[in-house]
């Protein structure tokens, strides 16, 4: 009986816990401060395969777009690998960019940041270049918690965020492989 008890309260304790997690997620990726920074960094994902971006990497693009024209931002990173459709995906972003009325001179291109570990290890290499101090991240909602919370382990401490507000039913799966990523980070920086 005693057993059977414990196990009741370990799940309660575990749903509450994966519960309160995802709640936050949303709530921290929903979330605009509207804080000024000197830098967007652009989170990259699929191009298709003729080239352009996928609806949700155009989304995320027009927000960053949109945060340097709204004077929030004075530079925008870009930051993706190459995909297996043939293209970079930073190079297809600052493209974007640049028809939006963007200065080449205001966009830097990391077509190295595969990963997003990749992405703040190559943030910090570029940080030392164009000397800023603060960063609004631009990526997914589900995505936020955990990339500012790589920024702030690698020495970032102005990271603010901004999501586009685009959603697809694979947010959920995504809400949940964020969960598990998120706490393998951590684990990972024990």
């Amino acid at each position: 009986m005693k057993a059977k008890k414990l196990l009741k309260l370990v799940g309660l304790v575990l749903v509450i816990w994966v519960v309160g997690h995802l709640t936050y997620t949303i709530i921290d990726g929903l979330s605009d401060d509207k804080k000024v920074a000197d830098v967007a960094v652009i989170l990259g994902n699929k191009v298709n395969d003729d080239g352009t971006l996928s609806s949700r990497l155009q989304k995320r693009v027009e927000c960053g777009s949109a945060l340097y024209k709204a004077g929030r931002v004075r530079h925008i990173i870009v930051s993706g690998g190459f995909g297996t459709e043939g293209y970079f995906e930073g190079d297809k972003m600052r493209e974007y960019l640049l028809k939006d009325g963007i200065p080449e001179s205001d966009i830097t291109v990391d077509n190295m940041g595969r990963t997003t570990r990749e992405t703040v290890r190559n943030t910090r290499q570029i940080r030392d270049d164009l000397h800023f101090s603060s960063m609004i991240v631009v990526s997914q909602y589900y995505h936020i918690t955990r990339t500012k919370m790589l920024f702030r382990n690698a020495g970032f401490h102005k990271v603010s965020s901004a999501a586009p507000h685009y959603f697809e039913l694979r947010d959920i799966y995504s809400l949940f492989r964020e969960f598990i990523a998120f706490y393998n980070e951590l684990l990972e920086n024990l």
